[in-house]
């Protein structure tokens, strides 16, 4: 496996400014020409340690690309859930995603090894080479590596659930490196990496929000937290001891939003989920970050197929689309099921500002921007006059993808904490504060079982289309049933999506083919050709 170290120094400049924020950009002047500049004579003034950590940013968007003809590599930790379908059907990759039957020459899981690897790559380059730049403030090289161990633990922790036993690098490569070719480690010592560096990450001096879209204290407190709740069931079924470090560091998360709500809290609205004005804040502890200039929006697979929601008429992929069931699947009153008020839509207005039209069928609203799209406010005056005003769009999707919301925040906690001991009062909170929101009935008086399967559901409710529900699909081993509104073991769970059965085959993502012949030191992981 030949993993990519730095490929484009103008790459991290341009990114650097645009999506990260200002850096000074006098001392790139004074040196020599990028065409010039390798690994070695690149490190050698703060401003180069920004723009380098401003890279390994950016390379975080590759998992979400292009996967082919109407389809993006996000849709990998989509299709095989069950809760999504498709309207277009052209790309077989992705056909072979929702009838699980993948296997390693699907691009979507070459792009994600591809693109996990890059962000590890340049993230060893950064915590290798940025301890020597001298004279630095130790203020800024702190915060600089505490950034890059939180993205290397990031791309790891995904690595790891995806395909388990995976290559574990810590160093930058070169050709006569030892582990050129490397084996896979087991889970247990990728997890042993995950957590030291979330733990350095937590030590680096981070303020606990960042509205420019750097990781913050909040996100990597929150990012340890998941990963605890995912050691404590499948495969590494560390238990109790587990749960009670997921419900602990979440808990760090909630105390600091309750003596904060301005800084974290939940929106108001779920318009807010999917606003250009409210990224990067509040309820959005960490995204990805997007600007059309260097990168735009890559969640657009989710407008309807030939249906003008848009500035552009009738288009759109429909590539990714809720089953009716899953749609079905949501309480009655459920505000997130409620027509452009949650996370779907039943109708939408001509050209994005037009007349209003039924689409037949519910779409997905939670990533649907309407600043580019276009919209129409309705307003009743107070004499009971209805006015509505046409909002033109901008054509330019900037929407970030969110990574880390503080309602799964709340639902870890609600989660985690049950398990140490029941139901109390603080996981009763939890998860009604979410619930509230969606203008649901409270819950109160269930048993310990009863409470776990209600804070599943309403993780598959709150947190769908986010590339969240398979991982708990698979440190679960259970699948939320829409029609009997319990879970099913995932082995033998029929996605409807598809009427196709779940095995233990499909626990684990193929190792990329191509990945495998490059080295062979790589082994298959079972079941795979």
């Amino acid at each position: 496996m030949k993993l990519t170290i730095i490929k484009n120094i103008s790459k991290i400049l341009l990114c650097g400014a645009i999506l990260l924020g200002p850096t000074s950009c006098k001392d790139f002047l004074d040196e020599e020409a990028p065409s010039n500049l390798t690994p070695d004579n690149f490190y050698t003034i703060p401003d180069h340690a920004e723009a380098a950590l401003a890279a390994v940013y950016a390379d975080m968007r590759t998992v979400y690309d292009g996967a082919g003809i109407f389809s993006s590599s996000w849709q990998l930790l989509e299709a095989p859930t069950g809760t999504s379908t498709t309207e277009t059907a052209q790309n077989s990759d992705l056909n072979n995603l929702y009838g699980l039957n993948y296997d390693g020459n699907t691009q979507h899981v070459i792009n994600w090894w591809n693109g996990l690897y890059r962000v590890i790559a340049q993230s060893n380059q950064l915590l290798s080479k940025v301890p020597n730049i001298t004279p630095m403030d130790e203020g800024q090289k702190n915060r600089v590596l505490g950034q890059a161990r939180f993205l290397r633990a990031w791309a790891y922790f995904n690595a790891v659930r995806l395909w388990g036993d995976i290559p574990l690098i810590t160093e930058p490569q070169t050709i006569e490196s030892e582990d050129f070719f490397p084996t896979r480690t087991p889970q247990q010592e990728i997890y042993n990496l995950i957590v030291e560096d979330l733990k350095a990450a937590e030590a680096s001096g981070l303020p606990w929000m960042d509205a420019s879209g750097h990781a913050s204290m909040a996100a990597v407190k929150s990012e340890l937290a998941r990963v605890y709740l995912t050691m404590a069931g499948q495969p590494l079924n560390k238990g109790a001891e587990y749960y009670k470090l997921a419900a602990d560091k979440a808990f760090e998360v909630i105390t600091y939003a309750n003596a904060n709500p301005s800084v974290i809290n939940l929106f108001q609205t779920y318009y807010e989920v999917h606003s250009e004005a409210t990224e990067n804040k509040v309820e959005h502890i960490f995204m990805l970050q997007y600007n059309n200039v260097v990168a735009g929006n890559p969640m657009e697979n989710m407008y309807p197929n030939f249906k003008p929601v848009t500035y552009n008429g009738p288009g759109g992929t429909g590539s990714t689309i809720p089953t009716p069931a899953f749609y079905a699947s949501y309480e009655p009153g459920d505000l997130r099921a409620k027509n452009q008020e949650g996370y779907f839509y039943t109708s939408y207005y001509t050209n994005g500002n037009g007349d209003e039209f039924q689409l037949g069928a519910p779409y997905i609203f939670k990533h649907f921007n309407l600043t580019s799209s276009g919209t129409v406010i309705t307003k009743i005056e107070p004499n009971g006059t209805i006015t509505k005003t046409s909002v033109n769009g901008t054509r330019n999707n900037n929407l970030n993808v969110p990574q880390i919301r503080y309602a799964e925040v709340l639902l870890i906690y609600a989660e985690a904490q049950n398990e140490v001991g029941g139901p109390t009062v603080d996981t009763y909170e939890a998860i009604n504060k979410v619930r509230r929101r969606a203008k649901i009935p409270e819950l109160n008086g269930l048993s310990q079982q009863q409470f776990r399967e209600a804070v599943w559901q309403e993780r598959w409710h709150e947190l769908c289309y986010e590339q969240i529900t398979w991982f708990d699909m698979v440190r679960l081993r259970k699948v939320y049933n829409e029609t009997t509104k319990g879970f099913d073991d995932f082995v033998g769970h029929v996605n409807k999506s598809s009427n196709q059965p779940l095995t233990a085959k499909n626990l684990l993502f193929p190792v990329p083919v191509p990945e495998i012949r490059n080295n062979s030191n790589l082994t298959q992981n079972p079941d795979y050709k």
